[in-house]
């Protein structure tokens, strides 16, 4: 009778401190999810002002807008499905390597070797995404499955 009363009451201190260890992940999850979308909301909010007190804004401010664009949504998703989307993190990386071509052309006006290894980079990231999304629709997980 006793063991039974010890093993009943091992299992509710473990059903608790479940509770209380996911109260406390979630809670921290949420923290920094937050925490995260208003550094990019605030990042982006600093650069639109630059911008709108420059006067204009360059093919350079733009791009930089789509990065801060892609990690918003990237933030978005994560926060409602809980799964870190690996295509935005490539395509702000591809927008990235955008911006560094196009400023690299704008400052030096002549090709060389790092305009094709730019260009190279961005192939490889855009080979590296189609990869991803024929894999995700040919052998899809079960998450996505459940989701609907």
């Amino acid at each position: 009778m006793k063991l039974q009363r010890a093993e009943t009451m091992n299992q509710r201190f473990h059903t608790f401190a479940d509770m209380v260890g996911k109260l406390l992940v979630d809670g921290f999850h949420y923290l920094a999810l937050f925490a995260i979308g208003s550094a990019i909301v605030w990042s982006a909010a600093v650069a639109f002002l630059a911008m709108a007190e420059k006067g204009h804004a360059s093919i350079d401010d733009i791009l930089l807008l789509f990065i801060y664009l892609e990690l918003g949504a990237m933030v978005g998703i994560y926060f409602k499905t809980n799964h870190m989307p690996v295509r935005f993190l490539i395509y702000v990386a591809m927008t990235a390597l955008t911006r560094l071509l196009i400023a690299d052309v704008q400052a030096h006006h002549s090709p060389d070797i790092g305009i094709v290894l730019v260009s190279g980079a961005i192939l490889l990231l855009a080979l590296a995404t189609l990869v991803i999304r024929y894999g995700s629709f040919k052998f899809p997980s079960g998450q996505a499955d459940a989701r609907g």
